[in-house]
């Protein structure tokens, strides 16, 4: 599932090539042509996120919003290059082509369930697979969005942390699965959770309400750090271990990039006692049970 670096990125693109400009909007999949009919012909006026959730404004009265989920991703098409955004997955031969036509063939056909496609002169964003896609006004966009536990990248930080050190103390669930909780806590998914917890030794099991309060803010400091180190990047490299040509080589090789999550079996890099998975509220949730002991 993309996590909130990806969907920050996601923002940051739209302000960089649409926002001030005219956009076409259409729906090539056909399930959401009334959306797209509502969006047709606006100005973008500003894109943001708020964790997972990301939102364009169009025409100064409405706002696309949309939730990636586990499989969404946007593709990303100028003039010369050819891009993607969100869940990885396996290209078709066809999608693969796109990259070619991108500097001979501008707009390149819609390849695939495309939900929306939004295109300017130079550049056209499909959308396939989100878990929601939908046009909201400005006050449901900002309803929504005060529903959502604090994002290290909007709003103020000492605020932001507070809210999250008080939201976490008063919640009597494991903290694996508190920092799943998007009314908690914005933006962090199945690896940052993972590598936040090992990266603290904290049990995934005990209850978050446990945690001193001083745990709880460096765990804050940390994901805002390593929030900001995605955004930048645009991959979720957690090892603070790595020599500065092994921080380079992880960027290219995802094997690299963790202490923990997906490493099931393997030695863990700290103790050397084996990685575990677990399952925990339907997802897997990678742990090493010897640094990450109750204390």
């Amino acid at each position: 599932m993309p996590e909130g670096h990806t969907v920050h990125r996601v923002a940051g693109l739209f302000r960089r090539v649409f926002v001030g400009q005219v956009v076409a909007a259409s729906s090539p999949q056909g399930r959401f042509s009334q959306g797209a009919a509502m969006l047709d012909g606006l100005v973008v006026d500003d894109a943001w996120a708020v964790g997972k959730q990301f939102f364009a404004g169009f025409g100064g009265d409405w706002v696309l919003r949309v939730h990636l989920g586990i499989y969404g991703a946007w593709s990303v098409h100028g003039v010369r290059q050819t891009d993607s955004l969100g869940a990885p997955r396996k290209k078709s031969p066809a999608e693969e082509g796109l990259r070619q036509l991108a500097v001979d063939q501008f707009p390149p056909e819609p390849v695939g369930q495309v939900r929306l496609r939004v295109m300017s002169d130079t550049v056209v964003a499909d959308l396939r697979g989100p878990t929601a896609c939908e046009v909201i006004s400005h006050e449901e966009a900002a309803t929504l969005a005060q529903a959502l536990g604090p994002d290290p990248l909007v709003g103020d930080d000492v605020v932001n942390r507070e809210r999250f050190i008080e939201r976490m103390s008063r919640t009597a669930t494991p903290v694996g699965i508190a920092l799943m909780n998007q009314k908690i806590v914005s933006g962090i998914g199945n690896v940052y959770r993972a590598e936040l917890l090992f990266r603290h030794r904290l049990d995934p099991f005990i209850p978050a309400r446990s945690i001193s309060t001083d745990q709880l803010g460096s765990l804050w400091d940390d994901w805002a750090v390593l929030l900001r180190r995605g955004v930048k990047t645009g991959v979720m490299v957690t090892r603070d271990d790595l020599s500065p040509a092994g921080a380079k080589k992880a960027l290219r090789d995802r094997k690299l990039r963790h202490f923990v999550y997906k490493r099931q079996g393997e030695p863990c890099l700290v103790c050397g006692h084996e990685v575990v998975m677990a399952p925990m509220q339907a997802r897997k949730l990678y742990y090493c049970p010897h640094c990450q002991t109750a204390q």
